[in-house]
């Protein structure tokens, strides 16, 4: 991915010192409804937002090695949590259009994207699904998207929606400029930046080159599934952060050489870099050439990200508990940039379904085989 930004003129560090730089004045933003936008505006900037496309010579052709998508998801995430969210949305967005999308369905993603078009992919229901209604010759959107990180910012959103006979179909429908969104029901205690809420989709037409895959695209597997590795990558980048906050906080007040502040740090390294390493082999496995071409490749790539996702999801509550006992009340504070970053952390961990995502992998390993050789 690194080295196709903005058409190969970006070299792979150059975008790395980029995003290393991204993203730390985000406690201006923690209020209801705000949204990143100078954030979104300098990845566009940057190339970051054209990269998961390809280039113009090969659109389509990959969002990058794995290891360096993982590394922009991470750096991203220590950033600040709610561009994390977002931009993995495009990256979503991206991957699904590239797998089931038409070369000219490609091609017209990428130049949205190079204008800065910011995509995302919503599949919550609200109260009234969204639905594929058809109008003589014409289709027609039906009902409401919830959960919706970035609504009203997010110019290409990537739906969902329930065709004529009942079954799902990929939508990329194009917006009319009139304000769909509401906010008013997002109230959460972290990730207020994402402006996540709910928006109303009916009476947009849709028209067939709007149509994306074919019906039952969106939850085929091993994609499906196994492209979790990218939430748990943007995790990772926040625990990180809340190692280096920690970590500059006892500095600043002299306590890096107590023996209880070492030893929280030292279990708070141990749980970031467990973190790292299953986020590492989630995405070599999921990304993995032919991952799709046999049920055991499949299933095994299936199994291991959802293990992964618990082992983030642990590492990430073990860092929250070792940070504020090391901080303690002073991190609570409103004043204290640990109070945010801990409440985005602890909302961007709860993702649907933990438990049926750890019974599935853990059913992964009563097959013949040493625990020692499942991965390999």
């Amino acid at each position: 991915m690194l080295d196709i930004v903005a058409d190969r003129t970006r070299g792979h560090e150059s975008l790395l010192g980029d995003l290393r730089r991204l993203a730390r004045h985000t406690a201006a933003l923690d209020e209801d409804g705000s949204f990143p936008s100078q954030d979104i505006a300098r990845l566009a900037a940057i190339g970051a937002l054209t990269a998961p496309f390809g280039t113009r010579e090969a659109p389509g052709i990959a969002i990058g090695a794995p290891d360096e998508l993982a590394e922009v998801l991470r750096l991203i995430g220590h950033g600040g949590l709610p561009l994390g969210r977002l931009y993995e949305g495009h990256v979503n967005a991206a991957a699904l259009v590239i797998r089931y999308g038409t070369r000219e369905q490609v091609l017209l993603a990428r130049r949205r994207a190079t204008e800065g078009a910011l995509f995302g992919v919503w599949n919550t229901e609200g109260a009234d699904g969204v639905r594929l209604v058809r109008e003589g010759d014409t289709l027609r959107l039906v009902g409401s998207k919830t959960f919706a990180s970035g609504a009203g910012h997010v110019a290409c959103p990537l739906i969902t929606a329930r065709d004529p006979d009942g079954a799902w179909q990929m939508v990329l429908p194009r917006l009319d400029g009139t304000d769909r969104a509401d906010l008013s029901d997002w109230r959460a205690h972290g990730m207020r930046a994402s402006a996540t809420g709910s928006f109303r989709f009916t009476g947009l037409a849709v028209a067939a080159e709007d149509l994306l895959g074919g019906t039952g695209d969106y939850h085929r597997q091993p994609h499906f599934s196994a492209g979790a590795w990218r939430f748990c990558a943007v995790q990772l980048g926040g625990i990180e952060r809340l190692v280096d906050e920690a970590k500059d906080f006892l500095l600043a007040n002299g306590r890096h050489e107590d023996p209880h502040q070492l030893a929280r740090m030292g279990e708070a390294l141990i749980a970031a870099e467990t973190a790292r390493l299953w986020v590492g082999q989630a995405a070599r496995l999921a990304e993995a050439a032919g991952v799709a071409d046999t049920p055991e490749a499949a299933e095994r790539a299936v199994a291991y990200v959802n293990l992964a996702r618990s082992a983030v999801e642990r590492s990430g509550l073990e860092t929250l508990e070792r940070v504020q006992r090391s901080v303690g009340l002073a991190g609570f504070l409103r004043t204290h940039p640990l109070e945010r970053l801990c409440r985005d952390l602890a909302t961007y961990l709860r993702q649907p379904a933990p438990d049926r995502a750890l019974c599935a992998g853990a059913a992964h390993a009563f097959r013949d085989e040493a625990a020692g050789d499942l991965w390999r």
